[in-house]
């Protein structure tokens, strides 16, 4: 049995620079990672299962109990590319402990996915750094490369080609939701189309201060209810940068020390947010 994380992921910067003929959109972005997240487990079995368990098993396909179909998650469309790519033909149980909640902006599919990819490397003896394990997640997804390298790093085009950059290990995060979901397609339709400008150079905290989330306005329009978070989150005593993650609705808040995190962390559960206290990678 392999059991592998699935951690959540953070744009400490998202700049929307034009849209691109194939409909996606070309990018600059600082992705980080959190200690915390999803929990893939894959394991060997006689028949391809698929199960969900976790919080937010009940706001996806199949329902947790009894171990549901093979179909409509990209846990298991990272697992079929997989067995076609490297010829493999032993079923697998796989489970996800789905612990983060659904379309907000932290890459908790991408993540899925990208662990799913890595469980089964892992399983099979494939070394993680394999060209087409890459491949394989770059059709899968924009975010999915980033989320299989789980490490800070500069994304550009669709944010899937990557430069390792130094990160900001240890850091005290915060991560609130509202509870609201909001469609990445639709958030991206409602950007302006302006390009502001591109990200700057210099350390990471300085570029990620510098720089903005162009996703922001539309997804606050689309949502409302992000707009006192970032309010509670910006207001915070030892915050040192308060932004929307991705497209939303998730908001993150890096801390000088963990006691500054975690009081900002009881304000969020007094609201009744979900939220998550962790720390960077």
């Amino acid at each position: 049995m392999i059991v592998e994380p699935a951690p959540a992921k953070i744009n400490l910067a998202l700049h929307v620079r034009r849209r691109r003929p194939d409909g996606y959109h070309d990018i600059e972005t600082l992705f980080a990672f959190c200690r915390d997240g999803d929990v893939v487990t894959v394991e060997a079995a006689e028949r391809n299962r698929f199960t969900i368990t976790g919080p937010f098993a009940d706001l996806l396909s199949p329902p947790s109990a009894g171990g549901g179909a093979w179909s409509g998650n990209l846990v298991t469309d990272a697992a079929d590319a997989f067995a076609a790519c490297f010829a493999i033909d032993q079923p697998h149980a796989i489970t996800l402990d789905k612990r983060l909640p659904i379309a907000s902006g932290i890459g908790g599919g991408s993540a899925d996915a990208a662990a799913t990819l890595r469980a089964l490397a892992r399983l099979h003896g494939v070394a993680s750094d394999d060209d087409r394990l890459i491949a394989i997640a770059i059709k899968l997804g924009a975010d999915i490369p980033a989320c299989l390298r789980s490490e800070t790093v500069s994304g550009t085009g669709r944010g899937d080609v990557l430069v390792a950059i130094d990160g900001l290990p240890g850091m005290p995060v915060l991560l609130v939701n509202p509870g609201v979901a909001v469609s990445t397609a639709a958030v991206f339709r409602a950007w302006d189309g302006i390009d502001r400008g591109a990200i700057s150079g210099g350390a990471l905290l300085y570029r990620a201060r510098a720089g903005r989330n162009d996703l922001a306005g539309p997804a606050r329009a689309l949502a409302p209810a992000i707009d006192a978070v970032l309010a509670m989150l910006e207001a915070a005593p030892g915050v040192s940068i308060a932004r929307m993650s991705g497209s939303g609705a998730t908001c993150f808040a890096l801390f000088d020390d963990v006691a500054a995190r975690d009081a900002a962390a009881a304000r969020a559960a007094a609201r009744d947010w979900w939220y998550l206290a962790s720390s960077l990678v």
